[in-house]
C-alpha cells in the first residue's frame, strides 16, 4: 500500500487569515482526497478549524510561552513527521524560517518571505491588481490542482446550530461593530444611526469577542435598547458564543453588517449575506467579501488620503477619519433592501 501524502499548511496570523487559508484545504482536498492535510497557526485560533472534516493534526504554536523558544520545540515535532510538502502562506522570517528546516521533501512559500530563497517552490506575492488574497493563497498550490476559484469554507458543528437556534424564532440582522484597527472599524455614532433606522421588525445581534463586549454595550445605551421598548430588539451576544456559532448565526441572518476585518470573512466561508463597510481600507487589497450577496459600502468620492495603509492605523493619520463619517446611513440601508429583496428571489426560486 503507497504510504499516505503528508501535506503542512502554515498560517499563524490573524482570524481572518486563518478562515482565507481554508480555501487550500478544501482546493487539495479535491484535488488529493487520500492525502493528510494538517494545519499550523497560532494558539488562540483553534477553535475555528475544530472538526473540520478534512484535517488531520491541527499544530499550535503557542508565542506566549516563549515566542521563539516555543517555534524550535514545536519544529522538533514537525521534523518527526516526515511531511511530504510545507506550504506556507506567509511572508514573516519566523514562518520561512521553520519552513526551510521543516526536513518536507517539498517547500512552497511566497516570494518575499525572507527565507523563500531556501523554498523549493516560490511564488510571486502581489498586492492588489484585483486579484483576492484567496487567488494569492491558491497559487501556491496551482501546480498540483487547477486554476479554477475555490472558497473559503468552515464547518460549525451540530451543537453549535442548536446553540444559535434559540435566536434564530423571528428575522434578524447580525452587526459585529469592532475591529483590532481603529481605521477599519466604522465609528459606535455612526452604528448607532445605523442600529435607528432598522426596521423595527428585525432583531439586531451585536456579535464580538469577550473584549468586544464592552463597547457592544455602549452601542446598546448609545442607541437606546439597553432598556425600554428596543430592550429585546437589539441583543449584545459579544463573547457569548465561539467564532463557528457566531459564524452559524451569522449563516441565517437577513444581513450581516461587518467592518474589513474577521467578521466578514466568516461570512464568505458561511455563504452569509454581507454588507462590508470599509473606511480607512479598499476592497482592491483583495480582502473582500465572498459571498453570493455581497456588497461593498464606502465612501461615493475620491478622497486624497485613502487607503493610509494595507491593515490600518490605530488613529486616523490626519485627524479627521472622513473616510468613515462621511459614509451615508442611507447607503447601508439600501443594502438593506437590496438583502431583502434578494431573499424574495431566492426563496421564490427554490423548487
Amino acid at each position: 500500500m503507497a504510504a499516505t501524502h503528508k501535506i503542512l499548511l502554515i498560517q499563524t496570523a490573524f482570524i481572518g487569515d486563518v478562515i482565507l487559508a481554508t480555501a487550500l484545504i478544501e482546493k487539495l482536498h479535491q484535488t488529493l482526497p487520500d492525502a493528510q492535510i494538517d494545519f499550523m497557526l497560532r494558539k488562540g485560533n483553534e477553535g475555528l478549524l475544530q472538526g473540520h472534516p478534512y484535517l488531520g493534526t491541527v499544530w499550535i504554536w503557542d508565542k506566549k510561552k516563549g515566542k521563539y523558544r516555543s517555534l524550535w520545540q514545536l519544529l522538533k515535532r514537525i521534523r518527526r513527521e516526515s511531511y511530504d510538502q510545507v506550504i506556507n502562506l506567509q511572508r514573516f522570517a519566523s514562518t520561512g524560517w521553520f519552513t526551510a528546516f521543516s526536513g518536507a521533501k517539498a517547500t512552497t512559500g511566497f516570494d518575499k518571505n525572507p527565507f523563500s530563497f531556501l523554498f523549493t517552490h516560490r511564488i510571486r506575492h502581489q498586492i492588489g491588481e484585483g486579484t483576492h488574497e484567496v487567488e494569492r493563497n491558491l497559487s501556491l498550490v496551482r501546480q498540483q490542482t487547477d486554476t479554477t476559484f475555490t472558497r473559503p469554507r468552515l464547518y460549525p458543528s451540530a451543537q453549535e446550530y442548536e446553540t444559535v437556534r434559540m435566536y434564530q424564532k423571528s428575522p434578524y440582522i447580525c452587526v459585529a461593530p469592532t475591529s483590532v484597527w481603529f481605521t477599519k472599524q466604522f465609528p459606535a455614532d455612526q452604528w448607532v444611526r445605523l442600529l435607528n433606522q432598522i426596521p423595527s421588525n428585525y432583531t439586531v445581534y451585536l456579535l464580538g469577542s469577550p473584549q468586544d463586549w464592552e463597547a457592544c454595550e455602549a452601542l446598546l445605551f448609545q442607541a437606546g435598547a439597553a432598556d425600554g421598548p428596543d430592550s429585546r430588539r437589539i441583543v449584545n451576544l459579544a463573547g457569548k458564543l465561539t467564532l463557528l456559532a457566531s459564524a452559524a448565526l451569522m449563516q441565517g441572518a437577513l444581513l450581516n453588517y461587518v467592518n474589513d476585518s474577521a467578521p466578514m470573512h466568516l461570512c464568505s466561508a458561511l455563504n452569509a449575506p454581507t454588507c462590508a463597510i470599509y473606511c480607512s481600507t479598499v476592497p482592491a487589497f483583495g480582502f473582500g467579501p465572498l459571498a453570493d450577496f455581497s456588497r461593498v459600502v464606502e465612501i461615493d468620492y475620491k478622497l486624497y488620503c485613502r487607503p493610509c495603509g494595507l491593515h490600518g492605523y490605530r488613529a486616523c493619520p490626519e485627524k479627521h477619519f472622513k473616510c468613515a463619517y462621511d459614509i451615508p446611513t442611507s447607503h447601508l440601508i439600501k443594502v438593506l433592501n437590496d438583502a431583502e429583496v434578494y431573499q424574495q428571489s431566492t426563496t421564490q426560486s427554490r423548487p
